[in-house]
Order: C-alpha cells, then structure tokens, then sequence
C-alpha cells in the first residue's frame, strides 16, 4: 500500500475536547488535513521539540531517543497506520541497521518521537480519505490563523509579544526561568524568541 507524506502544520487547543489539543497534519503535495485529538502533555513533547526548547528534565521521549541510541537503534519513519470505530493507531518503524522491527504506539506518542530522530510522518490514502479534511485557501488562512493563537495566559500571540517588547532583558529572562520552572514551554518559546531579537 503506498504511504503518503505528512507535515505538522501544528496544534490549537480542541474544541471538541477541553484539556485536549488538536495536532493537524497535513497532506505534503496536497490540500487535505488529518486532524487527530491528542493529550495536553503529548501536545506539549511535541511543542517543545518543535521550538528547540530544552526541559529542565528529560520528557519520555526522550528518554526513549538516549535509550535507542545507546542500544545502536534508531527511528527510521512513523506511520499513522490504522483508524478503527474513530481511533489512530501509529507505529514505530525502528531499525539496528541490519533488522528492522515496528513498534505500535499511539499517534501522539509515535510523533513525539518520531520528531526528535528527525523521521517523516506517513500514513495511507484510506485513512486520509476516511479521516481527511479537504482545506479551501480561505479555510486554510484561517487554520494558520487559529493554530497560531493561544498562549498559557490566554492571550493572542500578538498580544503577548506587545506584553513582551515593553519588558527588559532581565525581566525577560525571569519570567523564561519561571516559564520553564512551571513547565509552560510554550510561553517560554516566544520569550526566548524576544530574547533572542534583542541579542
């Protein structure tokens, strides 16, 4: 069965589901989204490896990656492999460099990981035409919009880097050492991002 190729085009709170996000893939040479419903702390191990931030602790995945790598394993792709009664199931496609063994995980779980080896995502025609939203251009400026909005203190992005730009670089860098204290790796995203513009 040929595999399609998936993008993270990113992840918004869900509408549907309070405390849960949605991460949207998208169809790479196409117009078709695959919105699947994940946890808050899911959402978070991925957000966090997608900005580069580095926890105060290690995540879980990435306690799997230096336990891969120091058993000579990696992570060759993930694959969004199946959907039953309105469930994803993913798996882990790993490699010794001379066997090759799948590991089935959940999505969430599987794309966390899967960024941090740096693999693509796939999945297959009949999920994504069972599970796929076709986004029009309209719809598609609008997904940009929505999936940019919302910070931990429940404020537009906008309005929080307006909030930021009046601060100085030492009240910056304890509001990212508390950021980073609660865990809020989001928020701590775009203070570094204002850090950062400065330096």
């Amino acid at each position: 069965m040929e595999k399609i190729k998936l993008e993270i085009l990113g992840l918004s709170p869900s509408q549907s589901q309070q405390g849960s996000f949605a991460l949207v893939l998208g169809e790479e040479y196409g117009n078709r989204r695959l919105p699947i419903i994940i946890g808050m702390f899911e959402a978070q191990a991925i957000a966090i490896e997608i900005e580069k931030i580095v926890p105060n602790r290690p995540m879980t995945h990435d306690l799997f990656k230096q336990f891969a790598k120091n058993f000579g394993f990696t992570v060759r792709e993930i694959v969004i492999s199946d959907l039953r009664e309105g469930i994803f199931f993913a798996r882990i496609v790993c490699s010794d460099g001379v066997q090759e063994t799948v590991v089935d995980a959940r999505p969430s779980d599987a794309i966390a990981i899967g960024i941090r080896f740096g693999v693509s995502i796939f999945t297959y025609e009949t999920i994504l035409s069972e599970a796929g939203i076709t986004a029009s251009s309209d719809e598609e400026e609008e997904e940009q919009e929505e999936l940019v909005r919302s910070t931990s203190s429940g404020k537009s992005p906008r309005a929080f880097g307006e909030q930021l730009k009046d601060m100085t670089v030492d009240e910056l860098q304890k509001m990212l050492d508390e950021a980073l204290g609660n865990e809020e790796y989001e928020r701590a995203a775009k203070i570094r991002d204002e850090i950062s513009k400065r330096n």
